[in-house]
């Protein structure tokens, strides 16, 4: 009867150990790290999560460039293969000519050029400061707010917005005034 029960589990080990070789085979072939659009992404993510890394790539517009290549958006990123990051790097590309609504894009109506587009990466941060400098230049208020470090928005400056130039601008405490000496008419 002994014998039996360890032979049971015998077969039992033998049987487990199969499984978990197969399942070792499968994630050898998944990447733990994908570049897409000159930025590193984390292979165990879900797609629309690891497109939200490159700088300019929101949720809705990465479920929106998934749609349109048709790729599940909930896929792990390392799963991905050559076929699919092509197309996903064609749909970042250009995303108006794929079939992404203009409404969508974050640059649209560009005052250089007259186009809509969607800018990423570094292209985005030196749009964005090209903005402001011609804000600046032209001497709007929005550019007046800028220079000077002051909110853009129309956010209250009260209690908010406090610093000066790095250093703190707390509220300074006054001194607690001595009583003023009493004179002895003033007691009668």
């Amino acid at each position: 009867m002994a014998e039996k029960k360890s032979e049971s589990k015998s077969e039992s080990k033998s049987e487990t150990k199969a499984p978990q070789k197969t399942e070792q085979r499968k994630e050898q072939n998944v990447r733990y790290l994908i570049r897409i659009f000159n930025t590193d992404i984390d292979g165990s993510k879900p797609l629309y999560h690891g497109l939200t890394n490159i700088k300019g790539i929101g949720k809705m517009f990465a479920k929106a460039i998934c749609i349109v290549a048709g790729i599940d958006w909930h896929k792990e990123t390392g799963k991905l293969n050559e076929a699919e990051l092509k197309k996903l790097n064609e749909v970042i590309k250009d995303p108006k000519s794929s079939g992404i609504p203009t409404w969508m894009l974050n640059r649209r109506k560009d005052p250089n050029e007259g186009t809509d587009k969607h800018v990423l990466t570094s292209d985005l941060d030196f749009a964005q400061s090209n903005d402001i400098k011609f804000m600046q230049k032209i001497r709007c208020y929005k550019g007046w707010r800028h220079a000077h470090g002051q909110p853009v928005r129309g956010q209250r400056t009260r209690s908010n917005f406090r610093r000066n130039k790095g250093k703190a601008a707390a509220v300074m405490k006054s001194k607690i005034a001595a009583p003023a000496p009493t004179s002895d008419k003033d007691k009668k």
